[in-house]
């Protein structure tokens, strides 16, 4: 079965598993993941981490001396549990990040989702994270909101690697990339260095399947086929940008691309292939962050076909036959947006209560 995990990875994209939890650390199963399985990377964000904490008593033992040492506030006491799984993760994850010269090998932590319409203190808060991390090979996600956009700009100049998360539509896409590269422009106008910087656009699809199947007749061919296309016009648009004079001056010294990572890839519809958002968006310089269940099922039966170019025109004119048929994409994007950040947020604050839930039954066990 792993061979046709290498094959995936032999094409050019990089496996990242999109979770992390310290059962998945400490029973060696992530280990074996990177070892075994082509995993080159992870994800995580607020619903994973309320999943983790929630469903182990792996962490009790840590709650219990944040607890003894006085610390009662509930983000804070987050934080040091969640960045101790990203650093753990990180460390396994150094080979690769070594062997890659920085390209792979990474591991990411995000922002806060209350703070996702606020630019100055998600730069603060961003900040923050990438001291208190310490490690190269961390990513700290910043969601691509009208706030979130000059935080990227803002934090890549001030030398902090960013995973740009919540990209629905291919403008807002344009619009992380130009804030990367104005980062990047800063920093080589102030002679610092970027070799060591990298940053990663996560560019949702399943969901976006999701909204535009429900505009379209139950017998329209396009159903299943908008989200892929509109990928693929964001990875064109990714190698347009990252090529001519701009980006070759950047990269002279030492910059590294935006890479695309196709995130909400695994298949929401079970009418289609579970590995549908796998197969169709092969691409060279490309991640793909799986859930383990979409690993698993491209491990047993995933194939390798044609890989996306430059030529999107095709894309173009799905998309186009989509609007068409009455699928408005921007306005998708919008309600996508809103709902993936209430989602985090919403799974953020059950983060919050379950620690608390567990810090007074942890404080009644050893009363």
């Amino acid at each position: 079965m792993e061979a046709r995990l290498q094959n995936l990875s032999k094409s050019g994209v990089s496996i990242w598993l999109d979770m992390l939890s310290r059962d998945l650390l400490e029973t060696g199963d992530f280990e074996r993941l990177v070892h075994e399985d082509e995993v080159s990377g992870a994800t995580s964000n607020p619903t994973i981490f309320a999943k983790a904490i929630s469903g182990t008593e792996r962490y009790d033992a840590q709650l219990r001396a944040l607890a003894s040492a006085g610390v009662e506030d509930l983000q804070t006491i987050f934080f040091e549990i969640a960045l101790e799984d990203v650093r753990r993760a990180a460390q396994i994850l150094h080979p690769i990040y070594k062997r890659s010269r920085g390209t792979d090998g990474y591991v990411s932590f995000e922002c806060t989702p209350d703070l996702a319409y606020k630019t100055d203190p998600t730069i603060e808060q961003g900040l923050n994270l990438w001291r208190r991390l310490d490690v190269a090979n961390a990513l700290i996600k910043v969601p691509a909101t009208a706030a979130g956009i000059p935080a990227i700009e803002e934090l890549t100049a001030r030398g902090v690697s960013v995973n740009v998360t919540l990209l629905f539509s291919l403008h807002r896409h344009e619009e992380a990339m130009d804030a990367y590269l104005r980062g990047l422009e800063r920093r080589a106008d102030d002679s610092e260095r970027l070799d060591g910087l990298a940053s990663v656009a996560s560019f949702f699809v399943s969901r976006v399947d999701g909204k535009a199947d429900a505009a379209l007749a139950d017998s329209s061919p396009l159903r299943g086929h908008t989200a892929i296309a509109n990928a693929h016009r964001a990875y064109g648009h990714y190698l347009e940008r990252f090529a001519g004079p701009r980006w070759e001056r950047l990269e002279a010294l030492g910059a590294k691309p935006q890479r695309p990572l196709w995130a909400s890839t695994g298949t929401k519809n079970p009418a289609y292939s579970d590995v549908l958002y796998v197969e169709q968006l092969i691409a060279p310089g490309t991640i793909n962050t799986m859930p383990e269940a979409t690993l698993r099922a491209f491990a047993d039966h995933g194939t390798i076909g044609p890989a996306l170019d430059a030529d999107s025109s095709e894309a173009a004119k799905t998309l186009a036959a989509a609007t068409a048929a009455g699928v408005d994409l921007d306005a998708i994007a919008s309600v996508l947006e809103r709902e993936g950040v209430k989602s985090f947020c919403d799974s953020y604050c059950q983060l919050l209560e379950c620690i608390e839930a567990k810090l007074v039954r942890l404080r009644g066990t050893s009363a």
